[in-house]
């Protein structure tokens, strides 16, 4: 789901052009190449790393990330859009403007996320990581309550390892699908329980 090479100079080289010009999301998407597969689920996975108590938000976002997931594992290079949308386009100076102002965040992203023990994102376990993900958008689109904070997190973390080649993130992601499939075993258990015990002091 992810090349290798850091985001900051492949952002610069595609938004690089007259200002005036413009550039098509599906331009974007193929100048990120694989990569473009993780930075789209990261993106999408942020609503859900913070408690917004919006209903079923999980789900709308869970089901686009399965669809993305689902375009890589054809093997399919960057994801498709539709064509009304992936037409759409943003000027290159507003997008050249966004980067200026976002490069010091950028910047200080690439410090705390960089590629080290690569090891951890080749491979057997660069596969295995890819089930896990897959594993945790589908536990994320099960509209689950009180169970989308962990596995959302889980998700950003594997998607920061595959983009940036960063071990240590993939080591976070693992640590976050245990957390998440304790608790989610947890809920599936203890869930029914009190829906029962509930029940039976109402009737």
């Amino acid at each position: 789901m992810s090349d290798g090479g850091t985001l900051l100079p492949v952002l610069e080289r595609l938004f690089a052009g007259p200002r005036e010009s413009r550039l098509t999301l599906d331009a974007f998407f193929a100048g990120l190449e694989m990569r473009s597969y993780a930075f789209v689920i990261a993106a999408l996975s942020l609503p859900n790393c913070v408690p917004t108590g919006i209903p079923l938000l999980s789900t709308v976002t869970g089901v686009p990330m399965l669809l993305l997931v689902a375009q890589a594992a054809m093997g399919r290079s960057t994801p498709t859009l539709p064509r009304f949308l992936g037409a759409r386009t943003l000027p290159r100076g507003r997008l050249q403007d966004c980067l200026a102002r976002g490069r010091p965040h950028i910047e200080w992203l690439e410090d705390m996320v960089h590629p080290r023990r690569e090891w951890w994102v080749r491979g057997t376990r660069r596969r295995a990581l890819q089930a896990a993900l897959t594993v945790m958008i589908v536990v994320l689109a099960l509209p689950i309550p009180f169970d989308n904070l962990l596995p959302a997190w889980a998700i950003l973390f594997f998607c920061l390892a595959l983009l940036e080649r960063d071990g240590v993130m993939a080591m976070l992601g693992w640590l976050f699908t245990i957390l998440t499939a304790l608790w989610t075993a947890f809920l599936l258990i203890v869930g029914p329980l009190v829906v029962i015990g509930l029940a039976k002091s109402l009737f």
